[in-house]
């Protein structure tokens, strides 16, 4: 990995590393590069941290340090979303569906990593996020669908230009959101509180979608994928308050 990096940079590492550093890492040689950046030098001496870096990686794997199911189901990920999420992107509107399963692996992941396995728990928040989806990114494509048609990409509003599809396919999600954010409590991974606060956080996504749909709006899909932004940190945070205030 190493190697490849160092042999195949045709750009300044610093720059890239210090804009990484802003905006986040989002892969293992980008978090490699933002370290070189961090110990400063000249090209030569990043190029050794990259190394160095690269080795401590390899040797954590060797020494079996990494969570060989957390590793498994990052793997599926990648390779369901780049494999066959983005290619159906062009052929078929159910890619949405599609990329809906590796967009919601991450909790899975988080947990295995953290306790080995996966729990009850584990599959409601991976439940939650499927749902969520597809109010948000229906919201978006339904305020861009003609730039999505351009581009030959087959959202489902591209397909459905009054709207009724998609709005029902977004009612239907928000509305199957709320009891299955309220398994939280039923499984105990949360309380009784997060219950009803879920409860009444799901319906007012619910409100929302029916407000949306009403008139199908650019303007009011909008405010719509405002909400849900808003609805998933938040049931979150309800969540891990219920939790440390038991």
């Amino acid at each position: 990995l190493a190697k490849k990096i160092v042999d195949g940079l045709r750009v300044d590492e610093r720059r890239i590393a210090e804009n990484l550093r802003t905006y986040g890492p989002f892969s293992g040689a980008e978090a490699i590069l933002i370290e070189a950046a961090k110990r400063g030098g000249d090209r030569q001496e990043l190029h050794e941290v990259i190394r160095e870096s690269a080795m401590r990686a390899y040797d954590a794997l060797a020494a079996g340090d990494s969570n060989p199911l957390a590793s498994l189901l990052a793997i599926a990920t990648s390779l369901a979303y780049l494999g066959v999420y983005t290619p159906l992107k062009t052929r078929t509107v159910f890619a949405t569906f599609i990329g809906a399963f590796p967009g919601a692996v991450p909790p899975l992941i988080g947990w295995a990593a953290a306790r080995g396995s996966l729990g009850p728990g584990a599959w409601v928040l991976f439940a939650i996020l499927f749902l969520w989806q597809f109010p948000h990114f229906h919201a978006i494509a339904w305020m861009y669908r003609e730039d999505y048609g351009r581009a030959g990409i087959r959202m489902l509003p591209v397909v459905d230009p009054d709207g009724r599809a998609t709005f029902s396919q977004i009612l239907f999600c928000a509305a199957a959101l709320i009891p299955v954010s309220l398994l939280a409590s039923v499984t105990g991974l949360a309380g009784v509180r997060f219950y009803f606060a879920a409860l009444l956080v799901g319906l007012l996504l619910v409100e929302v979608c029916l407000w949306a749909s009403a008139s199908k709006t650019n303007v009011r899909a909008k405010w719509l994928m405002h909400a849900t932004v808003l609805h998933l940190p938040l049931l979150l945070g309800l969540m891990i308050f219920d939790k440390f205030s038991r």
